[in-house]
This record gives structure tokens, C-alpha cells and sequence, in this order.
């Protein structure tokens, strides 16, 4: 297997684990995966918050770790990388605000490059408007985005993941088995046990 490059947008408020896990999973099978957010360099770090479900009608919300970055956002050149890993939590609330972030979604869309979105990703997707008839999960909040971009939104089980096309999408953190698994046969790599 070829190790992928993957670029990882994440930012402040990601969720902790939607950024945390894939990051660590994709490199601990041999991928490079260069993790950025707009505004910062290498090695600065950004806030993660855990988001919980407890019962509640829509999540918790508790500080995360301090996720250092590897890359700087304002140097990554998209044609150099394989695919797109995207955070949920609150910041695809502000990435999707920024029209280099847009146009890099946009970018791998555009070449029908693997793109994996966990959770408020879809924020992303939609605000790129890329994702017109396409199957796309999502936090559930963010089902009204998903069919306003002209997505049919999948309302999944929370540890489950859809794959249709170039997209892997998810609900939430639970389902990282599911979309770390579908994500990576994307990629087109081999795991032997």
C-alpha cells in the first residue's frame, strides 16, 4: 500500500475526538495526514470541546484536549494531497466562513478525491455546495443544511456512516469504526490482521 496524504481541516471548538481519533487512527496505518486551521501555523495549537450525549436534547459540551497543528494552513497547495478528513463540532460553524476553506472543499470535490466529514462537517460540504444529490449524514441539527445544499440527508444510526461516491459521512464520534473503515477502503488501503 501507498501511504495517502491527507489533508485535515480542523480549527477551534472541533469536536475532541472527531479531531483527536482520525488524526492518530489515519497516521497509526501509515498515512502522512497534515492537520491545519485557518489563521495558524505548525505547531500552534487550537481548543477541542467533548460533546457528550447524556440524555439531553442535543449534546454536551466540556473542554477537550489542546490539539497541536503539524502543518500551516496558509502553505498547503490541495493538488498535493490524496483526500480531505473534515472535524465536526462548533468550528465548521466558522470554517465555513472562509473562502479558502471553500474552495479547498470545493477542490476535492471537484477531483473526486476521498472526503470523510464526521458530525458539523457536513456545515462544510453544504456552505461549498458541493454535496447536490448526494446521501450525506450528519449531526442531525444539521439535516435542514444538507437538504438546503440539495442533499438527501441519511438520518442513520449514531455509530453507523454512509458512503456514497467520494463522501463518508457520519453523525457523530460513535460511528468512527464504521467511518474510519469506509473511509479508509476509499483510500484504498489494505489492513491485514
Amino acid at each position: 500500500m501507498a501511504a495517502k496524504k491527507i489533508l485535515f481541516l480542523t480549527g477551534d471548538f472541533a469536536e475532541d475526538y472527531e479531531t483527536m481519533v482520525p488524526f492518530q487512527a489515519l497516521q497509526a496505518i501509515g498515512h502522512k495526514v497534515d492537520a491545519v486551521c485557518p489563521g495558524k501555523k505548525s505547531g500552534e495549537r487550537i481548543k477541542t470541546a467533548i460533546h457528550d450525549f447524556e440524555g439531553d436534547q442535543t449534546y454536551t459540551e466540556k473542554p477537550g484536549h489542546l490539539f497541536a497543528l503539524n502543518a500551516t494552513f496558509d502553505e498547503i497547495d490541495p493538488a498535493s494531497y490524496d483526500a480531505l478528513a473534515i472535524a465536526g463540532g462548533r468550528a465548521p460553524e466558522y470554517l465555513r466562513l472562509n473562502d479558502r476553506v471553500l474552495d479547498i472543499v470545493r477542490h476535492f470535490a471537484e477531483a473526486k478525491k476521498p472526503i470523510a466529514a464526521v458530525c458539523h462537517a457536513a456545515q462544510l460540504l453544504a456552505a461549498a455546495g458541493v454535496i447536490e444529490g448526494r446521501r450525506i449524514s450528519a449531526y442531525p441539527a444539521c439535516a435542514p443544511e444538507v437538504r438546503l445544499a440539495g442533499g438527501e440527508y441519511a438520518d442513520i444510526p449514531v455509530d453507523s456512516a454512509i458512503t456514497d461516491g467520494h463522501f463518508v459521512t457520519a453523525p457523530a464520534w460513535p460511528a468512527h469504526p464504521d467511518w474510519l473503515r469506509q473511509f479508509v477502503a476509499l483510500l484504498g488501503t489494505r489492513i491485514e490482521l
